[in-house]
């Protein structure tokens, strides 16, 4: 790299890399990921306010997805933003706060995405394993607890690496081969070994990863049970189609954040690691409102009627 085609001042802060030695590249991505940003806005957006203006949707499944859009609305504009202001012009550089908010909030965001599709599988098996029990063994006050523990741990979890990240001796080693902070290539920053702090993290990483993907895991084992004992084709079309989204959805989050962040990186595959964190920063976020929008007709028809007459006053919120 040469250091002359950054701004070099940068103030105490860093140099994000990103794809700066590819500047063809940088046009294409600038109008790809301002494209998927805008969608993703109006995606996540459109069901966060049909969930909270029609009253058919006040159900635990659509309050989770309500919590699903709101991670992934904020998550995409934590990153985007930036990535777009340094995709764009000569600046690469983004300040020590900027760097330390955007670190906190992706890192707590995606720890309480890998628990909340957890909880949200345990809502689907609720519905399709104990139907006539559905809103008795899911009242609002669980779903707000379960919504909560999710937040909870996630940003603990950020609150505990952020800081440790952030404080690590740099010896003047500003330059994140990356297009935002993130705490792996920003401890390749270190200048003290930091084995034990990356064993540390794969550690809890994988907690995140592992056991959240193991209760979807048994889950949906008791789900398939329950839908093999359904006798009609029909019966057990209308219980898979209640879990197709979300399967859908687990299998996008969870083959890209398994690839970030456990799989082992040779050398030369920077680049590589960096278009897979791109799309683990933007296909979720542009994909869920899709894959619910298209699967659900509860959704859509709830589109269909904001589009179509004024929502009535006091209709918002869950109860």
């Amino acid at each position: 790299m040469v250091m002359g085609r950054y701004n070099s001042t940068y103030g105490g802060g860093f140099i994000l890399v990103g794809f700066s030695d590819q500047p063809w590249l940088e046009r294409i991505l600038f109008v790809l990921i301002l494209i998927f940003y805008l969608l993703s806005l109006m995606g996540n957006g459109t069901i966060i306010l049909v969930s909270c203006l029609d009253p058919q949707l006040h159900t635990p499944m659509y309050f989770f997805l309500t919590h699903l859009s709101f991670v992934d609305l904020i998550h995409v504009t934590c990153v985007s933003p930036q990535t777009l202001l340094n995709l764009g012009g000569q600046d690469k550089s983004i300040s020590f706060v900027g760097c330390l908010v955007q670190l906190l909030i992706t890192l707590g965001l995606g720890s309480t995405e890998c628990v909340l599709l957890a909880m949200m599988a345990y809502d689907r098996y609720v519905a399709v394993c104990q139907p006539l029990h559905y809103f008795t063994l899911m009242p609002p006050q669980l779903c707000w607890k379960l919504a909560s523990i999710s937040w909870f741990l996630g940003f603990s979890n950020s609150l505990i690496h952020t800081p440790i990240t952030m404080t690590l001796p740099r010896c003047g080693h500003h330059q994140i081969n990356h297009f935002y902070c993130e705490t792996p290539p920003m401890m390749q920053l270190a200048c003290v070994d930091t084995t034990n702090y990356k064993k540390e993290f794969m550690m809890v990483s994988s907690i995140f990863l592992v056991f959240p993907l193991s209760l979807i895991l048994v889950s949906y084992g008791h789900i398939a049970h329950s839908v093999l004992r359904i006798k009609t084709p029909g019966g057990r079309q209308k219980a898979l189609g209640t879990c197709g989204s979300h399967l859908t959805v687990v299998s996008i989050f969870y083959s890209t954040i398994i690839y970030v962040y456990l799989t082992p990186k040779p050398k030369l595959s920077h680049d590589v690691t960096k278009f897979v964190a791109l799309l683990y920063n933007l296909t979720p976020a542009f994909m869920n409102p899709i894959i619910y929008t298209l699967r659900n007709r509860d959704v859509k028809e709830a589109i269909r009627k904001l589009v179509m007459q004024k929502p009535k006053r006091g209709d918002i919120g869950f109860s």
